[in-house]
């Protein structure tokens, strides 16, 4: 029997940008990119996270260098973008995985604050970071050679709801609506852009919440019965970007242990 086409499924050599990349599942995605073999951009907010992650990823044998961007400022976006073609060649992945969880009921005096700086970090911003590097990603010799990817990282709060959270849930539900109309615009070109809905993951966001109300939630909630870690994340994000999931496009994918599939 014939052999199928062996799909590249190696990103050594290509230039990946994460945001949020201090901390979390940003963290875990820029150390899994860079240990097979792409150059790593690594953004966040936190200075002092980007250096130690950097740092992490030299140490280890990879390639990076650190951004300190807040991504509410739509002005820091297009000067960090060119520096990072400048130092690291032109951007083939983009993971949009930064965001921002600020719990506003909606007739809170700081609902209003609440809900712009939500909507700025967590969605406004990807659309941002996908116009700035959109040369990049539809290069013919990128298109070439498997396509740019682009992965959102929403929420499965994009698939269902919280009392008051609002600005969050909107938010996320929104990133899946940019990912799908995303996904059509681009379909042509060769580049993917998928969306990944993580569901309880032990990151900074979920860190106050005591480790006992974490148990009762997963027994309650989640098939795995457990939060899942920010590499169990990661790993999915790294699958997506791969010359080989050419065919994946506007794919809205739960990491969540199951959470989102059981009705109680």
């Amino acid at each position: 029997m014939t052999r199928l086409t062996k799909l590249s499924r190696s990103v050594a050599g290509r230039t990946a940008v994460v945001t949020g990349a201090a901390s979390g599942m940003g963290r875990a995605t820029a150390h899994l990119l860079a240990d097979e073999g792409a150059r790593v951009a690594v953004l966040d907010v936190n200075a002092a996270g980007v250096d130690a992650v950097v740092a992490e990823i030299r140490a280890a044998g990879g390639t990076a260098i650190g951004c300190v961007i807040d991504l509410s400022r739509h002005e820091e976006i297009e000067p960090t973008v060119e520096r990072i073609r400048a130092e690291l060649g032109p951007v083939d992945i983009l993971v949009n995985n930064a965001g921002v969880s600020v719990p506003a009921a909606l007739t809170s005096a700081g609902w209003e604050d609440s809900w712009a700086f939500t909507f700025e970090v967590n969605l406004t911003a990807q659309a941002r970071l996908v116009r700035a590097c959109h040369a990049d990603l539809v290069r013919p010799e990128l298109a070439a050679d498997g396509g740019g990817r682009i992965v959102n990282i929403a929420s499965t709060e994009g698939l269902g709801a919280t009392k008051g959270m609002s600005p969050y849930t909107a938010s996320k539900t929104g990133v899946i609506g940019l990912t799908r109309s995303l996904a059509l615009e681009y379909g042509e070109t060769g580049v993917t852009v998928n969306c990944i809905c993580p569901g309880p993951i032990r990151t900074g966001m979920t860190a106050e919440i005591d480790d006992d109300a974490k148990a009762k939630f997963a027994r309650r909630r989640v098939p795995k019965r457990r939060y899942g870690d920010p590499e169990e994340v990661a790993q999915i994000t790294v699958s997506l970007v791969l010359p080989a999931a050419s065919y994946l496009n506007g794919a809205v994918i739960p990491v969540d242990g199951g959470m989102m599939a059981q009705n109680t």
